[in-house]
């Protein structure tokens, strides 16, 4: 059975399975039943995230190991909350016990099979040495220079990361290996990290779920008009879909920040294939029959650069398939359609789908993300760059198709993979209600401050705002990453000396300046509405909500590492006792109403919601609302707070069900149907009846 709501920890060495126990009783008090861990199987020494999976067999041992996890269930069980775990089926972090038998024996290890490799190749190669390095043959590897990593790896791996080798978990052995520990654990829900990467995920989901009856949901990125594989026995996904949603409706639509955002993600792709993925086009040519080596690489490289979406699933899929081949203009690309239409199934058809999502993910979210920056308040993984905002109409309908089509689907704001915390995404929104004074600000500061790059200059200026306040390490730390990941300049690759020093130095000539504290000033308090209303939408609309760790509060977060900076936990215990002696929080720096909307939001979920019904307002204002009703709630949220702040409600109105009185649980009062005074104190309302 899934958990009303989720909150997500991050378990890292300083944060173990002990001190995720010493939280419960503040998280069951927040109102939160069910704790989502990040992996918490053995991983490399030092790990802050745990996705580098070094041993499956055993719980973490810089964790507490398996008396430390045993003792923490304990006290879940104890208080009746569910336990969801991260799981990664699709690789391992190399070196490890398993792969080290296999460099010592090659294909004679009993753990050959278990990993990907390309044994017609040779032998293992390990891209390991110094830049010029000769190679060092071994038993059955040989180590090279670490730059032919990219054109020549002969074992698949996660992306780019050659330390992450992938496992075949579609063998029945693999599987059981790697998810024997987990599955006795007897978690309440799993998260599968990736499923993109398997060979067969379909079959993958089909074997999970006849070992486990729980929760499951999936880390699949969906297009906009995407819906999950029919034949996957899962519960939904982890909730990339909804974000785009939920933050879409509160973004004004405006053509200020306009660009041609497919013409540089094509660009980003075709690099991404033709340069970090090579290796993997090169291995899906060599099963092309019939059609030159080259021209083989150049087909692969055009599918799956054309991807509508991150992969297709053949048979099902088919429409993704055929759009993928209908864009590509290279001869060879039909003999590489008729292949893998004749066997779907088949070597060919199961790498280049399984490939499709590394060079999409590495090509738009690693490199587009990072290039394209007018607006990056949209640069969010599942987003749509190019889309200024969800009307209002569109949001109902989709809240009502996830509630009757998946109804236990994960939401989310805030995840450990988002390129900014929800709290930024809301203050840069407002940026598209005033584009032309925004603008002009940047035209200003790019003037006296400029970075020599036009798109890291725009990234850094809207990273600045809508971070503030940052220290100077992270602003450095985080451009850094960007500049690396948008390959313009430099990379993480070939670097570049002059330009790296440029921006390193950014953040020391910016973060004095008076007139960067003056525009935060003029778009922080809208930001907070923002802030709120997408938090009470997103814990209230269809399917289980999920709260990033610390995101109780106001949380200012960029792409990790940021985002696991540690939770100060003893603030959070002290703000949610005055909220609980009945304190009404001011919406101010503290950011403690963003705690009471979802500790009131979180108690009234308990009681359950059904269905999903519109509720519309009426007036001049009207559009400046959103506002739906399930069961014994309803919701109010403010959009688009700049502009409505030149107009104010006037006489807008919104008609409630006739009934028991309304009582608003934020503020303890009566329910007015006068928005002026239903919104005077908080920009959001969420309507019980009866209670107070």
């Amino acid at each position: 059975m899934a958990p009303n709501s989720t909150y997500r920890v991050q378990f890292t060495p300083s944060f173990t399975f002990a001190d995720a126990g010493g939280i419960l009783d503040y998280l069951v008090r927040l109102g939160v039943d069910g704790l989502y861990a990040s992996p918490m199987l053995d991983a490399r020494r030092g790990s802050t995230h745990g996705y580098d999976v070094m041993d499956p067999t055993r719980a973490r041992p810089e964790l507490g190991g398996e008396a430390a996890r045993d003792a923490l269930q304990e006290q879940l069980d104890e208080l009746g909350f569910s336990l969801v775990v991260d799981i990664v089926p699709n690789h391992m972090v190399v070196p490890n016990p398993w792969w080290d038998d296999v460099l010592e024996k090659g294909q004679a290890s009993e753990y050959a099979r278990y990993f990907d490799i390309d044994w017609s190749s040779g032998k293992v190669l390990l891209p390991v040495l110094p830049e010029g390095a000769e190679d060092e043959p071994g038993e059955h590897f040989v180590k090279v220079d670490w730059r032919r990593g990219n054109q020549e790896l002969n074992y698949r791996r996660f992306f780019d990361i050659t330390e992450l080798a992938a496992v075949r978990v579609e063998d029945p052995e693999v599987f059981d290996m790697t998810h024997h520990e987990v599955l006795r654990w007897r978690p309440d829900g799993l998260r599968i990290d990736h499923p993109d990467g398997l060979a067969d995920p379909t079959g993958y989901f089909r074997r999970l779920r006849e070992r486990f009856p729980g929760w499951i949901v999936v880390e699949k990125i969906l297009g906009p008009d995407e819906t999950l594989p029919q034949s996957w026995p899962v519960d939904g996904t982890t909730g990339y879909d909804a974000l785009r949603e939920i933050c879409g409706v509160f973004i004004a639509p405006t053509d200020k920040f306009a660009g041609d955002f497919h013409e540089v993600e094509h660009a980003a792709r075709q690099q991404v294939a033709d340069s970090i993925l090579a290796a993997e086009v090169h291995r899906i040519a060599r099963l092309v029959q019939g059609v030159p080596f080259e021209d083989a690489c150049t087909a692969v490289a055009e599918v799956m650069v054309n991807f509508p979406v991150y992969r297709s699933y053949l048979p099902e899929g088919l429409e993704h398939w055929d759009i993928a081949v209908g864009r590509s203009k290279s001869p060879a690309v039909r003999a590489l359609d008729e292949q893998v239409r004749a066997d779907p199934h088949g070597e060919l058809a199961t790498r280049i789908q399984q490939t499709s999502g590394m060079v999409v993910a590495k090509g738009t979210e690693d490199t587009a993300f990072y290039r394209y920056t007018n607006f990056v308040a949209l640069n969010e993984v599942g987003g749509s760059p190019d889309t200024f905002g969800v009307p209002v109409e569109e949001f109902h309908r989709r809240a009502a198709a996830r509630q009757a089509s998946w109804p236990l689907s994960m939401t989310a704001l805030s995840t450990h993979d988002t390129k900014r915390s929800e709290d930024v995404r809301a203050r840069l929104a407002v940026l598209a209600e005033i584009p032309d004074e925004y603008l002009a600000f940047e035209a200003a500061m790019t003037e006296k401050h400029g970075i020599s790059e036009p798109s890291l200059n725009r990234l850094a200026l809207q990273s600045l705002v809508g971070a503030w306040p940052i220290t100077e390490e992270r602003l450095g730390q985080y451009l850094d990453k960007a500049s690396r990941e948008a390959k313009i300049k430099t990379s993480w690759v070939d670097r570049n000396a002059e330009f790296d020093a440029e921006v390193a130095a950014w953040p020391a000539k910016v973060l004095d300046d008076p007139d960067v504290a003056a525009f935060v000033e003029r778009i922080k308090a809208p930001g907070w509405s923002n802030s709120l209303g997408q938090k009470l939408v997103q814990l209230t609309s269809p399917g289980v909500p999920d709260i990033y760790q610390g995101t109780e509060l106001w949380d200012f977060s960029l792409v990790d590492p940021d985002n696991r900076r540690p939770v100060d936990y003893d603030l959070r215990r002290d703000l949610l006792a005055r909220i609980e002696s009945g304190w009404l929080p001011e919406v101010d720096d503290s950011g403690a109403v963003k705690m009471l909307v979802v500790q009131r939001a979180l108690r009234a979920k308990r009681k359950g919601f059904r269905g999903y019904k519109p509720l519309r307002a009426e007036g001049p204002a009207a559009e400046h609302v959103l506002a739906f009703q399930r069961s014994h709630i309803i919701t109010v949220a403010t959009r688009l707070p700049v502009t409505l702040a030149r107009k104010g409600w006037q006489d807008t109105v919104l008609p409630l069900p006739k009934g028991p009185e309304w009582m608003d649980v934020l503020t303890g009062r009566p329910a007015s149907e006068s928005l002026a005074s239903l919104l005077d104190r908080y920009p959001v309302a969420l309507l019980v009846r009866g209670e107070s």
